[in-house]
């Protein structure tokens, strides 16, 4: 990376993959994005630059001529079917457990992460709603509120395309299964 930051000029073609990745979240990520803003901003190098740091997609509205698009894929009963087209715009989410269970991670393993990743993104919702200006609520939310129930109240339905409210409804699904009240 080094050396493209170098000797990249407005003519090169770069491919970047996973800049920043063996490294702490905050690092890589101001790693990554301070190479992106140098090869796209200073540079203008065309650089096909992957990543899973989401935050990032932002770049796209910051930096004149970045733009972001994804590679279309579907999940349906805990499977993912890659549909190998290039669609404008960042990914709505991520299928890291989807591919590990594809790559022939334990299933034992795999039920470990989506356990955990429906409370880290629980967790999240939760964290989120309670920083958000809202009106203050006339009823206190009663203990043990369904996971489900959480993310379903950060969702705004007018900013959400068919194909994310599907995907919605699969997670929403996850997040309810295994938990009191969830019908899994």
């Amino acid at each position: 990376m080094a050396d493209n930051l170098r000797n990249a000029s407005a003519s090169s073609v770069g491919l970047v993959d996973e800049i920043g990745r063996g490294t702490s979240t905050f690092d890589g990520l101001s790693l990554a994005a301070a190479c992106a803003r140098h090869l796209a901003g200073k540079v203008r190098a065309f650089t096909l630059f992957s990543t899973h740091y989401f935050e990032l997609t932002q770049l796209a509205e910051e930096l004149e001529g970045a733009s972001n698009v994804h590679l279309d894929a579907v999940e349906h009963d805990d499977r993912i079917v890659f549909m190998y087209s290039v669609i404008p715009g960042p990914a709505s989410q991520s299928y890291g457990i989807q591919v590990a269970r594809l790559a022939g991670v334990p299933r034992e393993v795999i039920d470990d992460a989506r356990a955990r990743l429906a409370e880290l993104e629980w967790s999240e919702a939760r964290r989120e709603h309670a920083a958000a200006p809202d009106q203050l609520s006339l009823f206190t939310e009663a203990p043990g509120v369904d996971p489900a129930l959480e993310l379903l109240e950060t969702i705004d339905p007018e900013e959400v395309t068919a194909r994310q409210a599907l995907e919605l409804l699969f997670e929403l699904k996850r997040a309810s299964g295994g938990r009191p009240g969830g019908k899994g």
